[in-house]
């Protein structure tokens, strides 16, 4: 039989959480949930509920949380993360451990838009959910539809390819790129959402832009061609607008002006070359 552990990295969650673990023990062997630095009753609640607590003094983030978990439940076949929020529903824990058990796959993502058929997510949400799904898939070289889920199964053979290292927001991209670059199986199976819920008390611009720069500056590592590459062709493109502008206009005798737009066409080059020839010695570093 397969051993299930259940982590819900949690903070100041009193209100949802006894739920969660009630409903992911019918699951699992063990719910452990990773109160981080909460301020009200999360732990207590939690262990009322019969979960296993492991508790920060001080909040470290989400990255820091996930680890503490893992390296308690190492030793599960299978590790189900899920948001302690109530945003998830637990008794879809057996479509996310099935493609494990069936050999089929290393990791398994809940996506609410495997479908398209999720459709309650909020304009705003959905938009900069676009943004993050679309650098992280460019950032790993896979394709996923929902790059930021809470709700994922890891089997045993994975967990010693994740460092954790983002204290705050990013982990779930992080986790992502890192499982890609570890040739880990990875394939996703629709979950529902619930939206009624507080998810989060932090602007969701403010964590939206920070998961972004994350994201960047893992792909100036890992896929620098598009890195480089997209940024070196924007350069380029305001470079020949430029110098198309200029010589069109009253200024076109001006060489002091038509040298900025050759200098920024240029530049645009050298960072695209940049580029490749990165990406051709990290493939042949590997």
């Amino acid at each position: 039989m397969t051993d299930v552990a259940v982590l819900l990295p949690a903070y100041n969650e009193e209100v949802s959480v006894a739920s969660m673990v009630i409903l992911s023990s019918k699951y699992a062997k063990e719910v452990i949930v990773i109160d981080d630095g909460s301020a009200d009753r999360t732990s207590e609640v939690a262990k009322l509920a019969g979960a296993t607590v492991l508790r920060h003094s001080t909040n470290r983030g989400k990255g820091v949380a996930l680890k503490t978990g893992f390296d308690y439940a190492k030793d599960f076949d299978i590790i189900v993360t899920i948001d302690a929020d109530g945003q998830h529903n637990p008794s879809e824990i057996p479509l996310l451990i099935k493609p494990i058990e069936d050999g089929v796959a290393d990791i398994v993502n809940g996506s609410r838009y495997l479908y398209g058929h999720e459709t309650s997510t909020p304009k705003f949400r959905r938009v900069g959910q676009t943004v993050l799904d679309t650098a992280t898939n460019m950032a790993s070289g896979i394709k996923l539809t929902d790059s930021q889920s809470g709700f994922r199964a890891f089997s045993s053979k994975s967990i010693d390819c994740f460092n954790f290292d983002p204290e705050g927001f990013g982990i779930e991209s992080d986790m992502l790129i890192e499982a890609s670059n570890n040739n880990l199986r990875i394939t996703e199976v629709e979950v529902s959402v619930r939206y009624d819920v507080n998810t989060t008390t932090d602007n969701p611009f403010v964590q939206g832009m920070s998961v972004l720069l994350r994201i960047f500056e893992l792909m100036r590592f890992n896929r620098p061609i598009y890195f480089y590459g997209v940024g070196g062709a924007i350069i380029l493109f305001f470079g020949i607008l430029i110098y198309l502008t200029i010589s069109n206009s009253v200024y076109s005798t001006n060489i002091y002006l038509s040298a900025v737009g050759i200098f920024v066409v240029l530049m645009g080059v050298v960072i695209i070359l940049s580029g490749v020839l990165t990406d051709y010695l990290n493939r042949f570093k590997h």
